[in-house]
């Protein structure tokens, strides 16, 4: 589990971590090797879900090794997928994000990140996520070093 105790919240005890594919964690479905090694460390802590329309046709192969769970649906029914996903979770969960399809799942979570990456971000996303990190690695690095959330979010 990874907590997260922000001045003026309450504390919480994350258990599972949901992440977008392109855009969030691959880049042209893609996944660097920095990003591989966060998400293998984020998995040993906490339940980790990769949700995607797969566009590349690359996710199943990408993450065969990273100890994560991928879910892949049609490119038009993303949004609702993966609000629904979160939704029927047990605990308490984070998720990760850059696209108009992660806002359900951003607003489903209990935390979230929007990543301004290599593909950009979706604009009506920014409004829906805790915070908004510079890339994949880092928004990752946050989960992993959540002093660094604490400190952005402090009141």
């Amino acid at each position: 589990m990874i907590t997260l105790a922000i001045p003026g919240r309450p504390t919480i005890q994350v258990s599972n971590v949901v992440l977008d594919y392109n855009g969030t964690i691959a880049y042209d479905g893609r996944i660097s090797p920095e990003v591989g090694l966060l998400i293998r460390q984020l998995a040993q802590a906490c339940n980790v879900l990769v949700l995607t329309a797969d566009t590349y046709g690359t996710a199943r192969r990408a993450c065969a090794e990273l100890g994560v769970e991928v879910r892949t649906f049609t490119s038009g029914a993303a949004s609702g997928e993966k609000r629904a996903i979160v939704e029927g979770l047990r605990g308490v969960t984070a998720s990760v994000g850059n696209g108009l399809n992660d806002i359900e799942m951003c607003d489903a979570a209990d935390f979230s990140i929007g990543v301004l990456d290599g593909e950009g971000i979706c604009p009506a996303l920014i409004s829906h996520v805790d915070i908004l990190a510079r890339s994949s690695e880092e928004a990752l690095a946050l989960l992993l070093n959540t002093d660094r959330i604490r400190a952005t979010l402090r009141a």
